[in-house]
């Protein structure tokens, strides 16, 4: 590390190697109650220049809100801004204000976000990669949101294994304001970190914050929006399945098959209790409400329901409707031997809300460009419906994708019609309906007898079954290769990156350490355009985001000689 005079001399393969071997220790010590170890292992981490090279990155280059400032109004983008940064990071107890803004819900109210200052959300980075490893070897399996590895695909399958064999009772259950109301004090003891840390905690809970023109002081709650504050909400709800299984063992009969038939699946504040028993669910009702408690947190009242699975309307999770109906039995003739099968099936299908936000989305694109190209309409349409659909096929998802295409194709003969009122329908549709293969209305440009481009359909993502993550399995348990299969066949991730990321057999095209599931992951012409490269298949890998941008500016260096040159 001595070596490195600026930013541009990181060994990017390095650093990141340095600090994941040490997330391995820390993970495996956690893991062996080892406290004492694990403690000095945090303090070597937070203390050492590869781990405080890599935070800065991760805020000021891979984080979406890189651009975003804090009170402060200053951001970090030039390499020698970022160097010096790094050089200067600590952990030294302070914490600058938070500045308060709103983004609006669905439900029309408005949630509070905490916009930290650059220097703050690096801190909060460096935290994080000490703490992250310590609680993901103590994290019940049975949480899915802002962990490594995991997503809401996840948790839905969760939700299905646990009801596919037999209908349930559901506690519907959404915590009231959790991020507002969490007891600081409650939350730094629970933490079980060093004092170094703790401090750092409780600045980072005691900032003041700026909304408007006032500050205000919190006595209470983690504000959304920073790096550390969804660790930390997690932190301060685990435990809530222990308690569950505590009260599960109080029961009459069979411990074991009672805590199995318990289904807990919590993805950040929201979470479902399944159970056969309405009665034992009213009584884990108030168990949940008891474990609340001293967080300062409670159930809100008017989402959290008690349902019944095979009942209308059954119950929504996490952008999903979720139902199960009976099975509709024939008669057999006589002679024919019965066959024992389920009486029921579980249905989980895109929820009606989410379908109304999908259609209002497109319906509110192709009105903003009613009056641009079809070939622009198209580039705005597409990752719209390629990303809805993305996140929605792993379950009963194909006759919503067929009616939003329906629904997709009659707002754009109007904005046809809009266009050319006095043309025939049969030349609207030759000009912007063509064929291709066996399909007569493909809405795209045409170019030398091709559709060079055409609108992507919800209809032609296929539908494919999700593989949960298994149990305990977290990226710090050394099983590298596990996770890197997860990467390549993963359903969040476009088709034409997940097959790259299997010709490569999990690897960075440049760096070449494994591709991992929270990376950021961008396609790269191997030879650019520029330097003479074309945009084939085989001039195209997947790489990380920061190998693709160090690779960039090599490149550009190069771009510009030759234009000298000539």
């Amino acid at each position: 590390m001595a070596n490195i005079n600026s930013w541009q001399d990181i060994q990017w393969k390095t650093i990141e190697e340095k600090v994941f071997r040490l997330q391995l220790r820390i993970f495996k010590a956690a893991a062996n109650q080892e406290l004492e170890k694990m403690y000095k292992l945090q303090k070597l981490l937070i203390s050492s220049s590869s781990a405080k090279y890599l935070s800065v990155r991760k805020v000021t280059q891979d984080n979406a809100g890189k651009k975003t400032t804090g009170v402060d109004k200053k951001l970090v983008s030039s390499p020698g801004e970022r160097f010096a940064l790094a050089n200067q990071l600590m952990l030294d107890g302070r914490s600058s204000p938070i500045r308060r803004t709103y983004i609006p819900k669905s439900d029309g109210s408005q949630c509070p976000l905490g916009i930290a200052t650059i220097e703050d959300r690096a801190k909060q980075m460096l935290a994080y990669l000490a703490l992250c490893p310590q609680w993901e070897a103590q994290f019940e399996a049975s949480s899915y949101e802002f962990r490594p590895g995991r997503s809401v695909l996840d948790a839905m399958e969760a939700v299905f294994l646990g009801l596919s064999k037999k209908p349930k009772w559901v506690l519907d259950a959404d915590i009231s304001k959790c991020f507002d109301r969490i007891n600081h004090t409650y939350l730094i003891e629970k933490c079980n970190t060093f004092p170094e840390i703790q401090r750092q905690i409780r600045a980072w809970l005691k900032a003041g914050i700026l909304d408007g023109k006032e500050y205000a002081f919190p006595e209470m709650g983690t504000p959304q929006g920073g790096i550390i504050s969804p660790l930390l909400a997690n932190i301060a709800l685990h435990g809530l399945r222990e308690r569950l299984d505590a009260y599960i063992n109080t029961l009459g009969g069979h411990r074991q098959n009672n805590r199995q038939a318990l289904t807990f699946v919590r993805y950040a504040d929201d979470f479902v209790l399944m159970y056969p028993d309405k009665n034992v669910l009213e009584s884990l009702k108030e168990v949940t409400q008891q474990f609340l408690e001293p967080i300062g947190l409670e159930l809100h009242p008017i989402k959290t329901r008690i349902v019944h699975t095979l009942k209308p309307p059954g119950f929504s999770f996490l952008g999903f409707d979720v139902i199960q109906r009976t099975k509709r039995v024939r008669q057999r003739k006589a002679g024919h031997k019965k066959v024992t099968k389920q009486s029921f099936i579980t249905l989980i299908t895109p929820s009606k809300e989410g379908v109304q936000k999908q259609k209002a989305k497109i319906r509110e694109t192709i009105r903003r460009y009613r009056g641009a190209s079809q070939e622009r309409l198209i580039q705005k349409l597409n990752p719209i419906i390629r990303g809805w659909a993305l996140s929605k096929r792993t379950q009963i998802s194909s006759k919503t994708f067929q009616a939003l295409d329906a629904y997709l194709f009659i707002h754009l003969w109007k904005w046809a019609r809009k266009r050319h009122p006095k043309m025939s329908k049969y030349k609207l549709k030759e000009k912007y309906w063509h064929q291709s293969g066996n399909r007569n209305w493909v809405f795209g440009i045409k170019r030398d007898e091709t559709v060079s481009l055409q609108l992507q359909l919800h209809s032609k993502i296929p539908i494919q079954r999700y593989a949960k993550v298994k149990g305990n399995a977290s990226p710090f348990d050394g099983n590298l290769v596990y996770w890197a299969t997860r990467t390549s066949r993963s359903l969040l991730i476009p088709p034409n990156k997940s097959r790259l990321i299997r010709e490569q057999k999990g690897r960075c095209g440049i760096c070449r350490n494994f591709l991992l599931p929270d990376d950021i992951i961008e396609r790269d012409h191997i030879v650019p355009k520029a330097l003479g490269g074309k945009n084939l298949r085989s001039n195209v890998h997947a790489v990380h985001r920061h190998c693709h941008l160090t690779k960039t500016r090599v490149e550009m260096v190069e771009i510009r000689r030759n234009r000298k040159i000539k």
